[in-house]
């Protein structure tokens, strides 16, 4: 604290192009600065003000102690005496907190030291001598919502109303796998000893923030075409595809071509809306496509398909067969696991914001997240932006009393702080809606300077998309609502099907974290970086996709898909997700287990 202190003092000094004769003068001013609970740039404008009353005093020791002794200790004497007529309905601080707490428990040990008991009272002793501090004063002493008050975001820090009335508290609402209660509440986290990094490897990985909106659609359209052209070779590959033909040639028997599926206009792609668009090597041109003749398919703007059927006239492609995609392999590790070699199950504990309710920013629902992770002590927690909302009313109105940053930073301290105690490892994901970071998709990960070395050592801070390796097992990312996206541009014809698992298919098989071309309008799209940390390196056995919709756990082609929801709906409080993972080698006839043993989405 004296350290940043004396840089803003310095700052300041030079600001105003105060001069001084030695650092004694610099030790002294951040001496009374912190007597006086003043901060640096405080001091400075305190002296200033007195200098000039005085015609412009030099700045000096003895003239320094004229200045505390004429103004700081007025000033000094003036809060003493306005805090004997404090209001008992103001935000107080810990100190005062800790003082009423501890003069409140006195006074109940006295009365019960005079009392005797009712027979079946129901009423435990504030104070024992195994445990001298009551649960209550332990909880509101070491709780982290100290750090988040509700004065320091908000005019009027009035807590939401319907957040704090919901109902159906810790209710599990969806469920995968084992469904054994005790697992979830464990004795012991493993924390930092839990194996966990970047599956690409740090040097592959977006690490840092970039120049963008210097794209050209030259490079954009080498990108869409390098997309076609890879996962069209896989299908020809797969399917033993001789060759493809260009989509506009007019031939008379069936015909099999390559491209990606587009709207004829600006509006939503419906059935008579499909166009096929080729790549470069197959002619670079557009046919417009008639899907009557399929018995069933799921398209969308973007889409790398393979489709057969007649052309006769160059004109329209009448399609008889649709291959849609191929997903990549699973994980598979460099050293094989001993026979004898079970790895303990690893617990996940994953939440999307916004943190707080949409009528206060008050960061209620993180704390009940944080007690949450306490009470459970999970070994990893997954935590999703937007951490300060930009879509928040109050944030739009611009209804705060300090920096979106400077938010941002008490939010993570709180859960930092919060978590300490499990020693649970922490991982952050930043999100576009996120005010204070880069709107730019891939984005690049926080940055968290004044952490200290013992707190990095806990948090992890990764991009968006990014695919993790936790013991064996993959898990990807995206605080992107591609779901949502996607949900509001697909077309199907597939009687009985499920449109999430849908899209979440369309997800693994066309290999990306955002398929979806041309994006909604609110995305920033930057193909450069996509094309190098945008794409998935291979099929995850867990999915991580929070959304708007509906919360779901799907298992699509091998990986479970899971949407934990917001932790907040407007006003009202939302849902998280629980994992318990482990990685399990391939039984001998060669079926895969899967990794995720258990999975809940659970009411905060």
């Amino acid at each position: 604290m004296s350290a940043l202190n004396l840089e803003r003092i310095k700052s300041e000094l030079e600001l105003f192009d105060i001069d001084y004769d030695n650092e004694s003068i610099l030790d002294k001013l951040v001496e009374q600065s912190m007597l006086n609970r003043l901060q640096g740039d405080e001091i400075v404008l305190e002296w200033v003000a007195f200098s000039t009353t005085k015609n412009g005093l030099k700045l000096s020791i003895d003239t320094l102690d004229q200045f505390e002794h004429e103004v700081l200790n007025k000033k000094s004497k003036l809060r003493q005496s306005s805090k004997k007529e404090e209001p008992h309905n103001i935000t107080r601080d810990i100190h005062t907190l800790q003082d009423l707490i501890k003069a409140e428990e006195e006074a109940d040990i006295l009365l019960d030291s005079y009392s005797t008991p009712a027979k079946g009272s129901q009423k435990r002793s504030l104070s024992t001598p195994e445990h001298p501090q009551s649960k209550r004063s332990a909880a509101l002493l070491a709780s982290p919502g100290l750090l988040l008050s509700p004065a320091s975001f908000s005019p009027s820090g009035t807590p939401s109303q319907k957040y704090s009335q919901r109902g159906s508290k810790g209710e599990v609402v969806v469920k995968f796998g084992s469904d054994e209660g005790s697992q979830w509440a464990g004795d012991k986290s493993q924390g930092v000893g839990v194996g966990l990094e970047l599956l690409e490897g740090p040097e592959e990985s977006l690490r840092s923030s970039y120049k963008f909106m210097f794209q050209r659609l030259r490079d954009v359209r080498n990108v869409l075409t390098d997309k076609i052209e890879e996962l069209g070779e896989e299908l020809r590959s797969h399917f033993s595809i001789e060759e493809f033909s260009p989509v506009a040639l007019p031939a008379q028997d069936n015909i099999t071509v390559l491209g990606q599926v587009c709207c004829d206009s600006k509006g939503k792609l419906n059935a008579q809306s499909v166009v096929l668009e080729a790549g470069p090597e197959h002619g670079g041109q557009q046919v417009p496509v008639d899907l009557s003749e399929l018995q069933e398919y799921s398209l969308f703007p973007g889409q790398v398909v393979v489709m057969e059927g007649l052309n006769t006239t160059g004109r329209r492609l009448v399609a008889s067969k649709l291959h849609e995609g191929l997903p990549l392999p699973f994980y598979t590790p460099e050293v094989k696991q001993e026979m004898d070699e079970v790895p303990e199950p690893v617990s996940l504990l994953v939440a999307c914001g916004p943190y707080t309710p949409s009528d206060s920013l008050t960061f209620d629902p993180l704390l009940d997240l944080i007690s949450v992770i306490v009470r459970d002590r999970p070994d990893i927690c997954v935590l999703l932006g937007p951490f300060v909302d930009a879509k928040h009313e109050q944030i739009e109105k611009a209804q705060v009393t300090e920096t979106f940053e400077a938010i941002f930073s008490r939010c993570v301290e709180s859960i930092v702080e919060g978590t300490k105690s499990v020693g649970c490892r922490l991982v952050f994901v930043p999100s576009q809606r996120d005010i204070h970071h880069h709107f730019i998709y891939p984005q690049p990960p926080f940055t968290l300077p004044e952490l200290s070395k013992d707190q990095a050592q806990r948090v992890t801070l990764v991009p968006d998309p990014c695919t993790l390796l936790i013991e064996g097992v993959t898990l990807g990312l995206t605080s992107t609502d591609i779901v949502f996206h996607m949900g509001a541009e697909e077309i199907s014809c597939a009687p009985g099907s499920d449109r999430f698992s849908r899209i979440l298919k369309h997800l693994l098989t066309q290999r990306s974290y955002y398929p979806l071309y041309p994006p909604v309008e609110d995305m920033n799209m930057d193909y450069e970086k996509f094309q190098s940390y945008g794409q998935m390196p291979l099929t995850p056995d867990v999915l991580i996709v929070p959304s708007e919709l509906r919360y779901f756990i799907k298992e699509v082609i091998g990986c479970v898909c899971v949407n934990p929801g917001r932790l907040t709906k407007g006003q009202v409080g939302g849902t998280y997700g629980r994992l318990l993972i482990q990685h399990s080698s391939p039984s001998e006839d060669g079926t895969r287990a899967s990794p995720c043993l258990a999975c809940q989405v659970v009411k905060i």
